[in-house]
């Protein structure tokens, strides 16, 4: 014969059992840490900026969401998404960080070209061949590094949040590398 209390008793010890099994695969996948994730998470805070951003206009110089030019558009969202302090120019956020060859690219990747014309351009890499930035034509968006525009132009990535001891860095680095090739002087860079 079943009494109540055993009943009761079993209903409570699937429960906790339960409980237990969902704690412990919650908790076991927060603490995985693999670099997918860590990518994963970076993708995220950079769409969650490009999303705040996305239509503002280009405008040389501009820092406000009336208008915003690569650079300053690349400083805000290091700023805002991983609170990195990078330089406002192009000029010296292609001395920030390390080179990274372009197979090796990692979201949060500054990707640099160099396109017909005065001037340089930088973006933030995403994954997938895709990059954040604020385009002449298209004010903030999201491009493909397939295009062939973007692969003739293509200059340099540097790396600028992967760390020893997997810390963002908040000040910038006096040791830095030098860019793939060095640039010509042209002017409105």
């Amino acid at each position: 014969m079943i009494c109540k209390h055993d009943v009761l008793s079993e209903a409570v010890l699937i429960r906790v059992s339960l409980t237990g099994v969902m704690l412990f695969l919650l908790v076991s996948g927060c603490a995985s840490s693999g670099a997918t994730n860590k990518s994963g998470a970076v993708e995220t805070r950079i769409r969650a900026e490009y999303a705040r951003w996305r239509g503002t206009p280009y405008l040389l110089g501009g820092t406000t969401r009336r208008g915003i030019d690569c650079s300053a558009f690349v400083q805000h969202v290091y700023a805002d998404a991983f609170g990195v302090d990078i330089p406002r120019s192009t000029a010296d956020q292609v001395r920030e960080g390390r080179r990274v060859q372009p197979a090796q690219l990692k979201a949060g990747d500054l990707v640099f070209f160099r396109p017909p014309g005065a001037s340089r351009h930088v973006g933030v890499y995403l994954g997938n061949g895709t990059f954040a930035h604020a385009s002449t034509s298209q004010g903030v968006t999201l491009s493909s590094m397939d295009e062939a525009y973007w692969q003739s132009a293509y200059w340099t990535s540097r790396r600028v949040l992967d760390n020893p001891g997997g810390r963002s860095r908040t000040t910038r680095d006096k040791d830095r590398d030098k860019p793939e090739r060095k640039p010509a002087k042209r002017p409105g860079w």
